[in-house]
């Protein structure tokens, strides 16, 4: 079959098309690219506003300093650990859960499905989830991390659409063959929700890599500090330590002490590079399941 050949209204759309996406393509990269550009530049330059579009002074002694911070590898390892172990059992709880409230053989199965639900718009509050993690002997403990999150209404709602859009006919042949609920679930269910799965993965992972208020609540154990809440501190310690050397004129600063000496913004700046980096290195991963996952679970039908 013969190519038919573009016609100029084609030619001038994807012209169009390109020029439009590749603008917004550059609007999205560019905070990134800034952020960069101003970790490894001047930091007087930088402070100042001069770091726009490219670095000037190049150094690394904003990553160096930050590699120096006590506790930094430990303090690493907890978050990794929280968040691949929470995203781990979030995302089995989710899918287990999701396929649950589909099976009409459920005991008060629309019952538990809105008990479940209702937690989203209903919230204890701070005090009395404290008091009930203390209860529980969890506070200062690694598990306050994981337990508490594990349970998560929209992911639990996300899957259980996704489950429904499958054809019925895959259980009942698998039951047909004598198949338990569970083993439908783990050899039938789970291999088909792959799209969705990974849509709950990355939302889980990215809550529990950012998270640093859990710390902060329930953490006084140096030792158990996630990653977040170290490079917090870091920020409001260091950035006071900076206004107090800007604000004091006992000492005269050579300029190259000045390009290298830390400011408020080239600590924020190199914290969020360090924070955000692995999400960024994860997140294509998960990409080419991220759009199916999230339509199809989020639309009934």
């Amino acid at each position: 079959m013969k190519k038919k050949k573009p016609t100029a209204a084609d030619q001038t759309f994807n012209v169009f098309n390109y020029l439009l996406f590749g603008i917004f393509t550059l609007i999205c990269i560019y905070p990134f690219y800034y952020m960069v550009i101003n970790t490894i530049s001047a930091n007087d330059l930088s402070a100042a506003g001069s770091i726009n579009f490219l670095p000037k002074g190049l150094h690394m002694d904003n990553y160096k300093a930050l590699l120096e911070i006590k506790g930094l590898g430990s303090a690493a390892l907890v978050s990794i650990g929280k968040t691949v172990i929470g995203t781990v059992l979030t995302v089995l709880s989710s899918a287990f859960l999701g396929f649950m409230f589909t099976q009409d053989k459920m005991w008060k199965r629309k019952f538990w499905y809105r008990f479940v639900v209702i937690t989203m718009y209903f919230n204890a509050g701070l005090i009395p989830m404290f008091l009930t993690m203390k209860n529980l002997h969890l506070t200062n403990t690694f598990w306050v991390y994981v337990i508490p999150t594990i349970v998560q209404p929209f992911n639990i709602i996300l899957v259980k659409t996704y489950v429904e859009s499958l054809p019925k006919a895959l259980q009942e042949a698998a039951e047909i063959d004598g198949a338990g609920i569970f083993k439908v679930f783990y050899k039938v269910v789970l291999p088909t929700c792959t799209p969705i799965l990974a849509t709950v993965a990355i939302f889980s992972a990215v809550n529990q890599w950012n998270s640093y208020q859990d710390t902060l609540i329930y953490v006084t154990e140096q030792k158990l500090y996630s990653l977040q809440y170290l490079l917090y501190t870091y920020i409001n310690q260091a950035s006071s330590l900076a206004a107090m050397v800007k604000n004091s004129g006992t000492a005269a600063v050579s300029a190259a002490a000045l390009a290298t000496q830390q400011t408020g913004t080239s600590i924020r700046m190199t914290v969020s590079v360090i924070v955000v980096l692995p999400i960024l290195c994860i997140y294509p991963m998960f990409q080419r399941f991220f759009v199916k996952g999230i339509m199809i679970g989020s639309v009934k039908g």
